[in-house]
């Protein structure tokens, strides 16, 4: 497979990017790395709030952390053939939702805002809700739905690791698992 060495490359960079972006339950920092330092002598930058880009500084590397989130049990990604990444952050209003969906890939997210309830059949009674610093990782195929059921914003740091040339998220849901729908 010449494609391979590619996409574990891919894979192990959202793996990376999901790791370092899975969560926002701590204040977000940036970290610069001196002209003179090592890659492993990094120090934290002037200003740790959030910003619309990095830190202006003059260090040739600069590394901002977006969230950080964990998971209990291992994380496994995997998806055959060429595959695409792709990171979003996503805001859903208080009473809106994502609408019943499923993924051919997988994805990563962390909720850096707000209680996401998310209903999918492979929880417990169908249903659990995700708060500020939790991270979700969700299977391919399965339906399933995202809702705002609070009074202010929900917003997901989110990498979609799909098949290339498949939607990140499929709303036919004649090309999902059909026993998996939510009530």
């Amino acid at each position: 497979m010449k494609n391979r060495p590619a996409t574990a490359v891919v894979l192990a960079l959202a793996v990376v990017f999901a790791a370092t972006s899975a969560g926002c339950a701590a204040t977000p920092t940036a970290s610069v790395a001196s002209p003179s330092s090592s890659a492993d002598a990094i120090t934290p930058a002037a200003s740790p709030t959030p910003t619309a880009s990095a830190p202006a500084t003059d260090a040739p590397v600069v590394v901002e952390e977006l969230g950080k989130g964990e998971q209990d049990a291992a994380v496994d990604v995997e998806v055959a053939g060429p595959t695409q990444v792709a990171f979003r952050r996503i805001t859903i209003h208080p009473g809106a939702g994502t609408g019943k969906h499923c993924h051919d890939g997988q994805l990563i997210a962390v909720v850096e805002q707000g209680a996401l309830t998310h209903y999918a059949p492979v929880y417990p009674g169908g249903v659990h809700v995700y708060q500020t610093g939790d991270s979700i990782v969700e299977g391919p195929h399965y339906v399933h739905e995202g809702k705002n059921e609070g009074d202010s914003d929900v917003v997901l740091l989110v990498t979609y690791v799909i098949p290339e040339g498949d939607p990140l998220a499929e709303t036919d849901l004649t090309k999902c698992d059909p026993e998996s729908a939510p009530e």
